[in-house]
Formats: C-alpha cells, structure tokens, sequence
C-alpha cells in the first residue's frame, strides 16, 4: 500500500510540476506578445532554418544558428537543476530550467537588452525575436535538458563543445562569445565578428 501511494504521489508531483512548466511558457508568451514582439516574421512566412545571421530573418523563424545555444542552455540547467535539486523529481529541475529560460528570453526581447546587442555585439540590425523564434528556443533548451538528463555527462560536454566550436567557425558567434560581448565587450572580438 505504501509503495502505490509513493507512486501515486510521484505522478501526482510530476503533474503538478509539468503545469507549472506549462505556465511559466503561456507567461513567457503572453509577456512577449504584450511588449509587442510580433508573432511570426514580418516577411510574412516561416521557415525551418534561418542561415543568415545578420539578416531581417534571423530570431525570426523556427531554428537559427543559436539553437545550438539554446540547447545547451538545457545542459547546463539540468545541471543546475541537478545541483541544487537533486531530491526533487526531473519535472521539478525542468520547471526551474523553463523560469530560467523564459527570464532570459523576455530579457533579451527588452528594449534595454536589444539596444546592447547593437551596441556592444555583431547584432547590428537586431530587433529581436518573433514570439514563434522565442517559443522554439524554449524547446530547444527543453530538449538540450532531456539529452542531458538522459545522455553520459561526456558526450553532453561533448557536444556542447562541438556546438561551440561549429557555430563559432561558421558565424563566428556563439553561447560563450554571445555572453561574453553582452557583458565585456571586447573590440578585437567585435572586429573579427564584423570580417564574417
């Protein structure tokens, strides 16, 4: 009797955990929609992949070239959610990962933040994400979480340096280059950028 109730406690707290992830994505959608982020690309149209960095279409479709960034932002917050959650069941560490996410993703769509990637970044014409673009990054690093929940911590590490590296060759930006030019600009690196 006691291990059904256990198990029925463990579903009943996983519910309840994947409702609060639920949530924090509807807020996540509603807050960006009431900044007036537009929902889909003003060309009018979706695409799969954007290759293009520096373009009017880039943060606007489904996937870029920083959904690999998205996707470690999963890899790492299952390991924070490991961390500092560690007897708490998987849905509970994605919850956290998914408040996380949203925060940066309504951060990085502010007026404040968008003006300081022109300034201090590559992103010269950015004008932020499209709530579809800001959607699939949050499903980009839900996926990147189940990975890593699932996957040998090596081959995580692995290919979060291999996304680095990839990204890095072919746009000459990526999660480690993105936070460091948001938050210490560096000029050398703002020019080697611009050469792309």
């Amino acid at each position: 009797m006691t291990a059904m109730t256990s198990h029925a406690d463990d579903r009943s707290s996983t519910r309840f955990w994947l409702l609060v992830t639920a949530l924090i994505i509807l807020v996540q959608v509603l807050s960006q929609y009431l900044m007036g982020r537009i929902w889909i690309c003003e060309c009018g149209y979706v695409k799969l992949f954007e290759a293009g960095v520096n373009t009017p279409g880039n943060s606007q479709h489904l996937f870029d070239w920083y959904t690999p960034s998205h996707i470690i932002h999963g890899f790492l917050f299952y390991g924070l959610g490991w961390l500092i959650l560690r007897r708490k069941p998987v849905a509970a560490r994605l919850a956290l990962s998914a408040l996380i996410e949203a925060g940066w993703e309504i951060l990085e769509n502010s007026p404040l933040v968008i003006d300081r990637y022109r300034t201090a970044t590559m992103a010269i014409g950015y004008t932020g994400d499209s709530i579809l673009n800001s959607g699939m990054d949050m499903v980009s690093m839900i996926a990147g979480f189940f990975f890593a929940a699932r996957a040998p911590v090596w081959l995580t590490i692995a290919i979060a340096i291999g996304f680095e590296i990839l990204t890095a060759f072919v746009i000459r930006d990526n999660l480690t280059l993105n936070v460091l030019m948001l938050v210490w600009p560096i000029e050398a690196v703002k020019v080697w950028q611009a050469a792309l």
